[in-house]
């Protein structure tokens, strides 16, 4: 994020490149508007901590409250501009509130050629329709594309995001004991993101223990964690506004009980498969049916669902009898947004295909499983919520596991955990 000291030097003149291709899409004469977010008040004169929007973001590296991008694409002799609105300077309001640039030296700190107050915003946008040649332009879904593909220092901030967050996990599970409660958990995790500088977590952490890890968007964090539960926490820190998304399941108690491993050696065995999906030219969808083959005949093999009545693997996934115990996809994309922008078929195809992976891309692999108590369920397993989750960059030959630093595996884990 920026700071008093402006935007640094790459991404000055990443968010530079990225308004000079995005104008170099737009009709001539086109005009587009991208305002941040609003301040959102949290109850009487308080508000929740501001965060910016992050396709604002994306073009302009600018952080403060109050601003809006205008962009004016080519036509004729006339050139493209970025125009930059923002807060007037107010030695006032910053011994309250902080620094704020204003638009001359947000202009220089952020590399614009042009900035104004935000009042002027809506006068200015007066005057430039009055001349434009185009009707107004939707951006969202040419950054959407735009964002998919991430430079070589989006890259390097997520690899640092997911190694801040991989660490918190080790925390976590180096400091858990039978009988915290989940937000103690939680609250090295925490501890964790912002000892190494990340301003942040990217979404609310889920510290699930025992039957609640078979809730999917657990947020309570206010259980018990007892001898023999299960953990599940899905956590991830935000570093210089890019998300990282991190889940490890493992044994409050530091040893993984007979019928766990089973399903913990299923859940990894489908990640494995679906990371070996992940390759550039290869479409997105296969990762998760991958992740889906392997664990439709886990649930076969260990009496999940019956061999007599569900048939065969492929029988199970077309009558989607899978869906008992695990019922999300394999992943998302991931960046700005932790469940980042982008299509996942081919829009600009007839049958709209699934989207081939390239190069840059950045996703998550994320297969579970989900046992609640139920007749015909072995009782062994129940109220088990396993979920492992890692962040994978697409490479020109394959792909890399962003947050490798998290351990996973069975033996892995029990070694680290006391």
């Amino acid at each position: 994020m920026a700071s008093s000291t402006g935007a640094g030097d790459q991404v000055r003149a990443a968010c530079a490149s990225r308004r000079t291709r995005l104008l170099a899409q737009l009709p001539p004469g086109a005009v587009a508007v991208l305002h941040t977010a609003p301040e959102v008040v949290r109850n009487g004169d308080s508000h929740y901590p501001y965060r910016h929007d992050s396709h604002f973001y994306y073009l302009t590296g600018f952080t403060e409250p109050e601003s809006a991008l205008v962009l004016v694409a080519a036509h004729g002799d006339a050139p493209a501009r970025s125009l930059l609105f923002c807060r007037a300077k107010n030695p006032d309001r910053e011994i309250w509130d902080g620094f704020r640039y204003g638009p001359e030296a947000a202009r220089a700190a952020f590399g614009f050629a042009e900035a104004y107050p935000i009042e002027d915003l809506d006068g200015v946008l007066a005057q430039l329709r009055a001349g434009a040649a185009a009707a107004p332009v939707d951006l969202l879904p040419l950054l959407a594309d735009m964002r998919l593909l991430k430079d070589d220092s989006e890259q390097a901030i997520m690899q640092r995001a997911a190694t801040i967050s991989a660490l918190a996990h080790v925390r976590a599970m180096q400091h858990a004991r039978a009988g915290m409660h989940e937000y103690e958990i939680e609250a090295e995790l925490l501890y964790e993101f912002r000892r190494h500088g990340a301003q942040g977590q990217a979404y609310p952490p889920i510290v699930a223990a025992g039957a609640n890890a078979c809730v999917l968007h657990y947020s309570a964090n206010n259980a018990l964690a007892r001898d023999g539960d299960l953990v599940l926490i899905d956590a991830g820190c935000e570093l210089d506004g890019y998300a990282s998304d991190i889940t490890r399941t493992w044994p409050v108690n530091g040893r993984f009980a007979a019928s766990q491993r089973q399903l913990y050696e299923l859940v990894l065995a489908a990640q494995s498969a679906a990371l070996d999906a992940v390759a550039p030219g290869r479409p997105y969808a296969g990762i998760h049916a991958a992740a889906l083959n392997v664990l439709a005949q886990g649930m076969l093999d260990l009496g999940l669902l019956d061999k007599n009545t569900c048939g065969s693997a492929a029988d199970v996934i077309a009558d989607k009898r899978h869906l008992q115990f695990y019922m999300h996809g394999t992943g998302h994309w991931l960046g700005l947004d932790v469940h980042d922008v982008g299509a996942y078929r081919d829009l600009g195809a007839a049958d709209q295909p699934s989207r081939a992976l390239q190069a840059g891309m950045v996703l998550t692999v994320e297969p579970g499983i989900y046992v609640r108590p139920a007749a015909g369920v072995p009782e062994q397993f129940w109220n088990t919520g396993i979920r492992i989750e890692d962040d994978v960059l697409v490479t020109a030959t394959g792909h890399t596991v962003l947050s490798a630093a998290a351990p996973k595996s069975v033996a892995d884990i029990e070694k680290l955990m006391p």
